[in-house]
């Protein structure tokens, strides 16, 4: 394991001496024609009519995309702080008008949401997991078409109160945790979870002073070992699991002392995907320093997910409601002109990026948001700001096909469009017949659309 290591190392550093150094002018002024190569392609349809036939030539088929491969999402946590009781799948009537508003504009623009699994509110009391409401969150989920993700399984940031024991024990216990979740929820619909979060500085001030069992339990075993034996853990809980490793830290040290150090010992990469956060309160990092993170970690080959990401509409800073006695952090209309602005810079500078595959906002709404920062996209009162509005133009309008295509000979019918997901509506006899087909860049070869 130690050559792949530094075999993996040497590749990375190689790559890194490499990395394109465009300007920011460059990076968004080529991001459009990086998008038409990466995030677009050519679908082959067979249409097929209800009688099994393919449908004849001469007619047209009227497409248009229903939603996209790439997943663009939030936490929910709102949601389900207030709805999602284990008591009833269904909404109670609290804030009836804010519930409906935060839904209306959550899932009209996004497609991939996180729900909270921080084990020291996750299982407040040893034994009493809150299972049966992320059961509920599951299923609102996939009846709004919005694909789910579990935040973290393993992290060092808070004890629970009833944790006790040894190091080695505290570990145990954190491991067969890790599992547990995964395996509970195999089969449900979630299959995509964080599985350790934030261990590049997992011994800093905060974890040391909030979780010191945790803390010390790594301590003990070291971060390799404790990183490779949580995604054991969640791997042979379920084999088809999407798993990441995440983490604030997005510079050498996370490539070379975390993402690098998950291997078995074949050295066979043990995460799916690499997750970053990006916290931007005190302003807007150069699109230069943000392509770079990306090309930094490219080279491991598997996709970026930007985990946790936050622009203010407010004053900048971090943590203000804290440093500041008597401070209200408030969304300001200039506040949030330079968000929306920031916001379509960043969205377009990841979309463009190939390595890129989902970019989580954190949170919706500014209502009880974390640090009580001005952050989301709506404001407390659930009305959108404009950055909401322009990353809906880019998400639902710039970067989404509606075309027609002729019907050739044998139901053939070509599209060119963003990967997705996308009805088909044709008419034959006056009768109109419509179907639903998905493709994305491994799709290869005829697909078959059944019209009904």
């Amino acid at each position: 394991m130690k050559h792949s290591i530094i075999f993996i190392l040497a590749l990375l550093l190689s790559a890194s001496a490499s990395f394109s150094q465009m300007t920011e002018d460059q990076i968004l002024g080529q991001a459009d024609a990086r998008i038409e190569k990466h995030r677009k392609g050519h679908a082959i349809l067979q249409l097929v009519g209800p009688d099994g036939k393919a449908i004849e030539s001469g007619t047209a088929a009227s497409i248009e995309q229903t939603g996209h491969a790439f997943l663009f999402g939030s936490n929910i946590f709102w949601l389900y702080g207030r709805n999602f009781g284990a008591d009833s799948p269904d909404f109670p009537e609290t804030e009836p008008e804010k519930l409906a508003a935060y839904i209306k504009y959550y899932t009209d623009m996004l497609n991939f949401a996180t729900l909270p699994f921080y084990w020291w509110s996750f299982e407040a009391e040893e034994g009493k997991t809150e299972y049966d409401r992320v059961d509920h969150a599951i299923k609102w989920c996939s009846d709004n078409n919005i694909v789910v993700k579990g935040h973290p399984l393993a992290w060092n940031y808070i004890d629970p109160s009833w944790l006790s024991g040894t190091p080695d024990e505290v570990m145990d216990l954190q491991i067969k945790r890790t599992g547990d979740c995964v395996r509970r929820f195999k089969g449900t619909g979630l299959t995509v979870f964080d599985v350790v979060n934030e261990a590049t500085d997992y011994d800093r001030t905060g974890p040391r002073e909030n979780a010191p069992l945790l803390t010390a339990g790594i301590n003990a075993i070291g971060v390799g070992p404790y990183l490779r034996q949580a995604f054991t853990a969640a791997r042979t809980a379920n084999p088809d699991a999407v798993l990441l490793i995440n983490d604030y830290k997005s510079g050498e040290d996370y490539r070379d002392k975390v993402v690098s150090e998950l291997v078995d010992g074949n050295g066979k990469q043990m995460y799916d995907v690499i997750g970053i956060q990006s916290h931007q309160h005190s302003g807007a990092m150069p699109l230069t320093e943000l392509w770079e993170i990306c090309e930094r970690f490219a080279p491991f080959g598997k996709p970026l997910h930007f985990t946790e990401n936050t622009f203010v509409s407010g004053k900048q800073g971090w943590d203000l409601a804290k440093q500041e006695e008597g401070f209200e952090w408030v969304s300001t209309p200039e506040g949030e002109e330079r968000q929306a602005h920031d916001v379509v810079r960043f969205y377009t500078t990841l979309f463009s990026h190939p390595a890129v595959e989902a970019i989580t906002w954190w949170d919706f709404s500014d209502d009880r948001s974390w640090m009580n920062a001005p952050c989301g996209f709506l404001r407390a009162d659930m009305s959108p700001k404009p950055a909401y509005t322009e990353l809906k133009r880019l998400i639902k309008e710039k970067w989404w096909t509606r075309t027609s295509a002729p019907v050739l000979s044998d139901g053939i019918a070509k599209v060119h469009g963003f990967y997705g997901q996308y009805d088909v509506t044709v008419t034959v006899d006056g009768k109109e017949l419509s179907g639903s087909f998905e493709f994305d860049k491994n799709t290869a070869g005829l697909v078959t659309v059944r019209l009904k």
